[in-house]
């Protein structure tokens, strides 16, 4: 894990803590490294909860995303990032969810999904906000796409935690 990685996964872990947030993530194209960029802070558990590696469309849908969603928009779209978040809120007891799913490549890209385009939705439990992002990071390589997933995840959760507060 480097060291970047590291500082923004403590800040975001940091601040959930003061505000009494916790977090559980569903992941497609980064395979767990986002949990595990968490997981890396000690005292994690106090904030992170679980991480669920949602690689295949099947696991997409038992974690909540519709066989038409991935049908009509594709595994790699902002609708199945949107009810992956959705869906990590459904099954974790915890008030921050994020989702990625993306193309890391160097395959699997089509014509109008490009190797490193990636969607992110991060979402709320108490405020109910729910935030897209789609990001095309090129063809920059499998590790990077990867590596800048994470960080754009942590990012969006710190963004969204800031206005979050569960300390009532």
């Amino acid at each position: 894990m480097d060291e970047a990685m590291q500082k923004a996964a403590k800040a975001l872990l940091d601040l959930c803590g003061r505000k009494k947030l916790t977090i559980a993530v569903a992941e497609s194209c980064t395979g767990g490294l986002l949990a595990a960029a968490l997981t890396e802070i000690p005292g994690s558990s106090s904030v992170f909860d679980r991480g669920f590696v949602t690689y295949s469309n099947k696991a997409k849908q038992q974690l909540g995303v519709a066989a038409a969603t991935l049908e009509q928009h594709g595994a790699v779209s902002r609708e199945t990032a949107e009810a992956m978040a959705k869906g990590v809120l459904a099954n974790a007891p915890v008030t921050l969810a994020a989702s990625i799913t993306g193309i890391a490549g160097p395959g699997g890209d089509t014509p109008d999904k490009p190797v490193g385009l990636v969607h992110f939705a991060v979402r709320a439990l108490l405020s109910g906000k729910l935030v897209h992002h789609e990001h095309r990071y090129g063809a920059i390589g499998r590790e990077n796409v990867r590596r800048e997933s994470v960080l754009r995840a942590i990012a969006m959760l710190q963004e969204l935690a800031e206005g979050e507060d569960f300390t009532n």
